[in-house]
């Protein structure tokens, strides 16, 4: 993988958040073309369906389950090894768990996580992984 999703960048595209919005089409538009290939945890799949659920409605998630089918994103499977390490980065620092699953994916991936979220912005200076900056 090239570069790793996190559902705030996901969810920034889907609700039209500009800048972040562009950003992420922009990457979309680059794997679907074949020069990038993006990932994303299916912890932070379900974390979309959820939010969009409660914002949209069930409709809404449920349609874009469907439409991430089609979508140049790799849905990235959670074995307990990412279980162990995504516990771990949720003990150690101050971020929710669906956000310690898109770090520990990124640190195994190694590749640098696409986000706006602070709380995963706040790793920047840990070094334990890289992040493509695309929130305010």
């Amino acid at each position: 993988m090239d570069k790793i999703l996190d559902s705030w960048a996901v969810l920034a595209w889907l609700q039209d958040e500009r800048p972040a919005a562009e950003k992420v089409q922009a990457l979309l538009d680059a794997a679907e073309a074949g020069t990038l290939k993006l990932g994303m945890c299916m912890i932070n799949v379900g974390e979309v369906y959820y939010r969009l659920a409660k914002t949209r409605g069930e409709g809404d998630a449920v349609a874009f389950l469907r439409d991430l089918k089609s979508m140049p994103i790799k849905t990235l499977g959670v074995p307990k090894k990412l279980i162990v390490e995504a516990a771990r980065l949720k003990g150690r620092y101050s971020m929710s768990y669906a956000d310690a699953f898109a770090v520990a994916t990124a640190v195994r991936e190694r590749a640098p996580i696409v986000t706006g979220d602070p709380e995963i912005k706040a790793l920047v200076d840990t070094g334990r992984v890289g992040v493509e900056w695309i929130g305010p």
